[in-house]
């Protein structure tokens, strides 16, 4: 199941008292959201009167025509069994009128949501016209009572939950129920509700809608949960207010999608939505669970609708670099903030035990980004740069192209650096254990990698230093390490940054003033392809061993690992999501190849994760066995394997 929702916000026309007119625009937006498999359809807060009557609320006809339109709606609504319906109106019930949302599905009202907070200062004076959900004397209400025909109890109340299709739990409020210290949508969340729906007019102010708009994203981070909301649009009465029509999506803190048009109206917006990602934070947050045992208040389910949600994430957008912002300004910012952190825990650490830094310098991204890292945090302690001791230690597969890159970048940098031949110690190693050199094999390469740690580790206890490790998240994920070489540090500044996240992160140094002096040789390690570099160059003195074509391309893995480790996604999700979003450069096939090796190397190689060397977290996924991911090194990956073959 891949457990998206389809939302669509309808702002139709509105004729003030007029309802035969706007139960027809109504029913125009539901077939419309029909022909576009909406889930789940919303309107503006009293739609069907408009919201802006005033005193007319008074006048019976007009409750009286208004319960006939939801009577409309509900015939129309026969069509389109598929679509649940909330649209606003004012009903009279024990003798009060009441501002409600009805919400209704294949001719069936399932249920009325009274409005609970009436705002009544300024321009707004509801409680002249409305009672509150407070003020209620039943739990249901006869559709007769209502004005409506059939003989069924209508469950009323602000405590009523909604199941949809696929199990999708539904909660309801209405505009000022929002703008208040507790909604009853926080309380509806902790009661189950998945998404949220907010019914609204709220006129248009200088800088309401960033002030609209920041208020719906908190609610949606606070309450984990998808947050529609729909309001009024300019055709209200403008006797007194202009009202701007302002729609938005928000999930889990994150803005979906908004109309762009400051003043709107005759539209419907259109957002998929993943509830996936809504019931992977619930579950991983503990706090959620603690705050609804202490503070959820009963809440009644009601079925409405079975069947399966209809949406596929056409409309969701998927990025194929998770990790990395899509606008360059966002991307530089966060890129020099974790930029800042890194140096920021390395430099804690050299203070706290009084120590040098000692970094292997290949050429590559990891160990630049580490050797940044280093002379930043030697700049925040206040000490010389060259307190960094840099050391290249070429060896059988070292490359000019690297190897120069190396020493130009100590260079510039200005840290101390050392060069020390690793080609006889390796070729020494090779004949005490009866190892013939010209066997390309695994040995062949650990050899190399455990002999400049076993180097870096002693040079480190000449001068008074501890080892800073170049390993990223990604080799991690992989396993794409040698145990007890590369694998092995005292302190690791990459282990939470992912593959595709350095190259930003260089790039974005490569424009600070501070390295200017590096900015060439920057670029052209940007340049140089991925490779360890442990097997021999080719006849031309370039780097024969390219990474991603043995263990697969990083931009795929990074786009698995983060929608495995930060929602817990099915194999089959992942996928989906996978295929979507690399729809222009793999194949399904090569996507499927790299997922299935993805799982293996995820689950046999995370030995290597449960002794790994302290590092700063940056991020919300990272693979820390002491904070952030526990798993036994002898698991089975047979379960997810099996997903994927059955796809």
């Amino acid at each position: 199941m891949l457990e998206y929702i389809r939302i669509g916000c309808a702002v139709p026309p509105v004729r003030i008292g007029s309802t035969e007119e706007n139960v027809a625009e109504i029913c125009r937006k539901i077939r419309e959201a029909e022909e576009r498999k909406c889930d789940l359809l919303l309107f503006p807060e009293l739609s069907i009167t408009g919201y802006s009557c005033a005193d007319l609320f008074f006048q019976d006809i007009l409750l009286k025509k208004a319960a006939e339109g939801l009577d409309t709606i509900l015939r129309c609504s026969v069509d389109y069994p598929k679509i649940t319906v909330v649209v606003g109106l004012p009903a009279a019930i024990g003798g009060q009128i009441y501002n409600c949302a009805a919400v209704l599905s294949g001719g069936i009202l399932h249920g009325l949501v009274p409005k609970t907070f009436l705002p009544n200062s300024g321009e707004f004076y509801e409680q002249r016209w409305f009672s509150s959900a407070k003020d209620l004397q039943a739990e249901s209400v006869a559709a007769r009572e209502l004005g409506l025909s059939g003989d069924r109890q209508i469950p009323v109340g602000s405590d009523l939950l909604f199941r949809l299709a696929d199990g999708a739990m539904l909660g309801v409020e209405i505009c000022e129920d929002l703008w208040t210290p507790l909604p009853p949508s926080t309380l509806l969340a902790l009661g189950g509700a998945e998404v949220v729906v907010n019914l609204s007019a709220s006129n248009e102010t200088v800088g309401k809608r960033e002030y609209r708009r920041s208020l719906v994203k908190h609610q949606s981070s606070a309450c984990y949960c998808v947050y529609a909301f729909c309001s009024a649009g300019w055709e209200e009465s403008t006797q007194d207010l202009v009202f701007s029509g302002h729609s938005l999506v928000c999930e889990n803190g994150v803005l979906l999608q908004e109309n762009r048009e400051r003043i709107a109206s005759d539209y419907l917006l259109v957002q998929d939505a993943d509830l996936g990602k809504v019931r992977a934070e619930r579950k991983k947050n503990k706090s959620f669970a603690d705050a609804a045992a202490l503070c959820g208040s009963p809440v009644r389910t009601i079925p409405c609708g079975g069947g399966t949600l209809r949406s596929r994430g056409e409309n969701y957008p998927v990025s194929k670099l998770p990790f990395i912002p899509d606008a360059r300004q966002d991307r530089q910012e966060r890129c020099l903030g974790i930029f800042r952190m890194q140096a920021m825990g390395l430099a804690r650490r050299l203070k706290a035990i009084g120590a040098n830094a000692v970094i292997g310098v290949s050429g590559g991204l990891d160990s630049t980004l580490a050797l940044l890292v280093a002379a930043e945090a030697m700049r925040l302690l206040g000490r010389p740069v060259s307190d960094v001791y840099g050391i290249t230690m070429p060896c059988f597969g070292t490359s000019d192209r690297t190897y120069s890159n190396a020493l130009e970048l100590m260079r510039t940098l200005g840290v101390r650096q050392r060069e020390i031949s690793i080609r006889d110690a390796v070729s020494t190693h090779f004949r005490d254990i009866g190892h013939d050199p010209s066997v390309l094999d695994t040995t062949y390469e650990n050899a190399q990698a455990r002999e400049r740690t076993q180097i870096l580790m002693d040079v480190a206890g000449m001068v008074g230093g501890i080892v800073v490790g170049t390993g990223d998240l990604s080799e991690l994920a992989l396993g794409w390490c040698t145990y007890n070489g590369d694998h092995m540090s005292m302190y690791g500044v990459n282990a939470s940054i992912p593959k595709t996240l350095v190259r930003w992160i260089i790039d974005a140094i490569a424009e600070m003033p501070e390295y200017a002096a590096s900015r060439a040789v920057l670029l052209d390690i940007l340049d140089t392809p991925i490779s360890p570099e442990l097997l021999p160059p080719d006849a031309e003195g370039k780097i024969s061993q390219h990474t991603e074509d043995l263990v697969g391309p990083y931009a795929l893995h990074d786009f698995f690992l983060y929608y495995v480790l930060r929602f817990g996604f099915t194999p089959g999700k992942v996928y989906h999501l996978a295929c979507r979003a690399f729809a222009e450069d793999f194949s399904r096939e090569i996507i499927l190849k790299w997922l299935k090796v993805f799982y293996r190397r995820f689950f046999a190689q995370q030995f290597k994760r449960s002794c790994m060397p302290d590092g700063v977290k940056v991020g919300s996924v990272s693979l820390s066995p002491r904070g952030d991911w526990r798993m036994p090194s002898d698991a089975s990956a047979r379960l997810w394997l099996q997903e994927l073959e059955s796809l």
